[in-house]
């Protein structure tokens, strides 16, 4: 089994989802930058440096976005839920 793997399935019944999302999503971003960057400059150092700079940003970014994306979903669940009505009795 992977290491990912191995730590997704021992830390996931504890860790925050997003924060499971964010690590996955910052694996495949520095995969990402790196091949592209690579590909542009035919320089693996400034691959490198390109892939772990700019994904660290991004993912760091990455994470608040989510939390400020949870926090408008339950906000917007609160205010198109029911009412209740205490103290009113229906017959």
């Amino acid at each position: 089994m992977s290491a990912l793997k191995v730590f997704v399935h021992n830390h996931s019944g504890g860790v925050d989802d997003s924060l499971m999302k964010t690590l996955t999503f910052a694996i495949t971003h520095f995969i990402v930058a790196f091949t592209v960057a690579y590909l542009l400059t035919g320089d693996i150092l400034i691959g490198s440096l390109i892939a772990m700079v700019e994904p660290a940003i991004n993912t760091v970014a990455y994470f608040f976005h989510e939390k400020l994306w949870a926090r408008k979903n339950r906000r917007q669940r609160e205010t198109t839920a029911p009412h209740s009505h205490r103290g009113v009795t229906v017959a």
